[in-house]
């Protein structure tokens, strides 16, 4: 018997995610910064019989037009206490769904939760998602093991040039003031221009550095008063999550997209973290770099949709639209 208690409270929100190795993406700050564009945040807290907090979830709600009403998302949730078998899991997660379907409805929601793909999560009504946000396949770093050990699972270009960063004294550190953001925003939003991919507004990724706070952590390589390479994370106790990241033309010269990653993984291996996830591989440049870092990859569990309405396979259908609302979620 598991009860679902809605939390509105930042800092007990924040310790029970720390508490219970959450993900960055169920941290208070993530689903601030999506109620300020155009969706809203319920944080769910989970007790069993005795009263033990062995469980949670953010859950990320946007409006639809109507018949829809709504949709859900749980972006690397439900968290859960490792003290759970893989059955009370499910059950977990069914008491969130159960919830969620009788207090916000809607179509559905979307679940994709931090857990290996082998992990069985099964909650009642679940079908296979057809419109995934988060991608499944990544790279995730293991950071208990010392230093020098994940960098001899790096490839010997990356070691080098991460070598060569060092040696050659390249100005890396974290961003802190309001003008470096908008030094790593410039570098950003030229580098999309050029490319031709599409980014969120100024306004937005500034939203993001302020609404999360500590748990945004940003790491740049400076050269001739610019920002020539960075790598932008959110961060939880347990998890460091790659968001975003790009280099100029001269951060490329330089070599410093590895240096600054490496930075970044030092630091999150220095402030006790455990994972280091770089968000997602695909089949492009970008993915073979973060690949150059480990000799594996992960798997996380696919998407899973629990289905509220009998509208679930209609809204489905209209996919355009699904994919376009969806999409804005990722980052």
């Amino acid at each position: 018997m598991y009860t679902v208690t809605p939390i509105s409270d930042h800092t007990t929100w924040d310790t029970l995610v720390d508490l219970l190795a959450g993900h960055p993406l169920q941290k208070w700050g993530w689903g601030q910064l999506k109620s300020a564009h155009n969706w809203s945040a319920t944080r769910l807290l989970v007790t069993n019989a005795a009263g033990d907090r062995v469980a949670g979830a953010q859950v990320l709600h946007r409006h639809l037009p109507f018949p829809f009403q709504s949709v859900s998302h749980m972006p690397r949730g439900p968290f859960f206490s490792t003290a759970l078998t893989s059955t009370e899991r499910t059950d977990v997660t069914t008491a969130l769904t159960t919830w969620l379907k009788e207090h916000t409805g809607g179509v559905g929601v979307t679940i994709e939760p931090d857990l290996d793909a082998t992990e069985p999560l099964t909650p009642a009504g679940a079908v296979a998602s057809p419109n995934p946000i988060l991608y499944p396949t990544t790279l995730i770093l293991d950071l208990t093991q010392p230093a020098d050990d994940i960098l001899a699972g790096a490839s010997k270009t990356t070691r080098y040039d991460i070598r060569k960063g060092a040696k050659n004294n390249l100005d890396i550190r974290r961003v802190v003031t309001d003008s470096e953001v908008d030094a790593v925003l410039a570098t950003y939003r030229a580098n999309a221009e050029r490319v031709g991919f599409a980014i969120h507004s100024d306004e937005y990724y500034r939203d993001v550095h302020r609404l999360l706070g500590e748990d945004s952590f940003i790491a740049a390589c400076f050269a001739d008063g610019e920002v020539v390479s960075f790598v932008w994370l959110a961060k939880s106790a347990t998890t460091w999550f790659e968001l975003y990241a790009s280099a100029t033309d001269q951060g490329r010269k330089l070599r410093a997209n590895a240096p600054v990653k490496w930075f970044a993984i030092e630091q999150a291996h220095t402030q006790g973290a455990t994972r280091y996830d770089m968000n997602g591989l695909l089949n492009d440049g970008i993915s073979d770099f973060k690949r150059s870092f480990a000799k594996h990859e992960n798997t996380l569990h696919p998407s899973i949709d629990v289905p509220f309405s009998s509208l679930y396979t209609a809204w489905n259908k209209a996919l355009p639209t699904a994919k376009k609302v969806l999409r804005k979620i990722r980052g």
